[in-house]
């Protein structure tokens, strides 16, 4: 009997060790965020600024591009295919799109931290906006970020963007988002229609 009591005691302090051991990493993984998201982002708009024929830098709409004064009124968006369209979706537009949205690059999650995405992950979470699943967004329900980079793409755009925590979910935590937190998205474009009229059956 003593020896029964003592094993399920271990087993008990091995489980609490397990638990905290868990719980420190993903503090640890989160430790110091806001500073290190800040110069995350300060390294993206370096990277944009030195290549500016594949990079965009693009104010958020909410905000007159002669009174940004802050890296965080900004997205930046590395082009990775250009698409043939040549209009963009306006802010009472609905959209459809394909994306994967991570968080900044940590030890645990070195890709970052997928947070939302129209991927369909059993094929490994490749992202191949030609075959993957897509979303439909009305504009006006979407962050001051992602809507930003919408309102410049046109149809099958294929874009990589960094919205800063300013343009995301700021200081609230959302999810799996922590509170000042880049997010990154890769996206495409498939199609828009404006307000009233449904968008086109997607196949």
């Amino acid at each position: 009997m003593k020896i029964a009591k003592l094993f399920w005691l271990f087993a008990l302090v091995l489980f609490f060790v397990a638990c905290k051991e868990e719980t420190d990493e993903s503090q640890d993984e989160y430790a110091n965020w806001k500073a290190r998201n800040e110069a995350y982002l300060k390294t993206i708009a370096a990277k944009a600024e030195a290549d500016p024929s594949n990079w965009r830098k693009l104010c958020t709409y909410s905000k007159e591009a002669a009174v940004a004064d802050d890296i965080g009124d900004y997205i930046y968006a590395e082009v990775l295919e250009s698409g043939i369209g040549t209009e963009s979706p306006t802010g009472s537009d609905s959209v459809r799109v394909s994306y994967i949205g991570r968080l900044m690059p940590t030890d645990k999650h070195p890709q970052g931290l997928v947070f939302d995405t129209s991927v369909n992950t059993s094929n490994g979470g490749v992202f191949d906006f030609r075959t993957n699943a897509t979303r439909e967004f009305y504009m006006s329900t979407l962050t001051d970020g992602f809507l930003t980079a919408l309102l410049y793409m046109h149809r099958g755009d294929h874009w990589r963007i960094y919205v800063p925590y300013q343009l995301g979910y700021g200081s609230t935590v959302s999810g799996q988002i922590p509170a000042y937190s880049v997010l990154t998205f890769e996206m495409a474009l498939h199609d828009f229609a404006p307000a009233g009229e449904a968008l086109k059956p997607w196949s």
